[in-house]
């Protein structure tokens, strides 16, 4: 049997190939299956925040990590439909346009003060690069500014002593992601 992805030279560094397989059998299943509650069992976000060990010889990290966009964006729209049945296209909608909202209002904030600090002698991300993809992202929901799912995922800074909080960006990125998936 063909392996679903590239494996990289049995010296280099490749996400866990079982870790893998294990997780993309597990979403096959869960893509249809639901709890006692109705609830989905595996989500769009949960799939965004899924993260592999590595081993030499794994699974090539840039073939995974596509496939599991795809794999998101199939969990987003049907998560998306199904709120659709349950609250219609208004209420949906009107929900996005507040998520997209409260992101608006942290990334309008003024240059070096859109996040918490890292703090003074720990690594955060660069307040600058941040600053300038936040422009970005105040352009694309304003005016819609060309901006994909693609830039936001792939978004990196650069280091910096006393930059923005890591976690923090990340989360407002997640919520960046859940938005334009949302309304695509």
């Amino acid at each position: 049997m063909s392996a679903p992805f590239p494996r990289t030279r049995s010296s280099s560094l490749g996400y866990d190939i079982d870790e893998v397989d294990d997780f993309l059998a597990r979403a096959r299943v869960a893509y249809d299956e639901r709890d006692q509650a109705g609830e989905f069992t595996l989500t769009a976000a949960m799939v965004r925040q899924t993260a592999f060990s590595m081993e030499k010889g794994g699974y090539d990290a840039r073939a995974v990590d596509a496939a599991l966009e795809r794999l998101e964006d199939a969990f987003a729209l049907r998560e998306r439909d199904q709120a659709y049945r349950q609250q219609g296209d208004e209420a949906w909608f009107a929900e996005a346009r507040g998520r997209a909202a409260e992101i608006l209002a942290r990334l309008e904030r003024p240059d070096g003060e859109k996040f918490d600090r890292a703090g003074f002698l720990r690594q955060g991300y660069n307040r600058r690069d941040v600053d300038a993809f936040a422009a970005q992202l105040v352009e694309y929901f304003r005016s819609g500014a060309d901006v994909t799912v693609s830039d936001v995922r792939t978004a990196v800074f650069r280091p910096g002593r006393g930059g923005y909080s890591e976690p923090q960006v990340d989360a407002v990125l997640d919520a960046v992601v859940d938005v334009m998936l949302a309304v695509r």
